[in-house]
């Protein structure tokens, strides 16, 4: 996916406390966390250095399964995604999708309420 569909958000505090701080917000709401992957540390497996680098997948079915009603394919980028990255000056950045965005590709032009939610 091209950079311009990537909404980013500068944060103020380091890849894992935006982590933490994402995931309590998520759950307050009774989202789903359904995974939390850092990437760097897989990497530190393998003896590979990576910045600090993680993604939390996350899903509301409340939300997900009108979508998924409308055309299952988008079940493909289910359950959304968020990404925290520290860039080569230190920067943590947050990117994610749109589900605007994800909506379109899969011609789902009747959820609009839920898309907006």
């Amino acid at each position: 996916m091209a950079d311009s569909a990537l909404n980013t958000r500068a944060s103020a505090h380091s890849v894992a406390v935006t982590m933490d701080r994402l995931e309590a917000a998520l759950k307050a709401q009774d989202i789903a966390v359904v995974a939390r992957v850092n990437h760097a540390a897989s990497g530190d497996k393998l003896g590979m250095t990576l910045r600090p680098t993680e993604v939390i997948l996350f899903a509301n079915p409340r939300l997900g399964t009108p979508l998924m009603q409308s055309n299952q394919r988008i079940g493909l980028d289910l359950p959304l995604k968020v990404l925290a990255w520290e860039d080569e000056a230190g920067k943590v950045w947050l990117g994610y999708t749109a589900p605007a965005d994800l909506a379109s590709p899969y011609h789902i032009g009747d959820r609009a309420e839920v898309i907006q939610r």
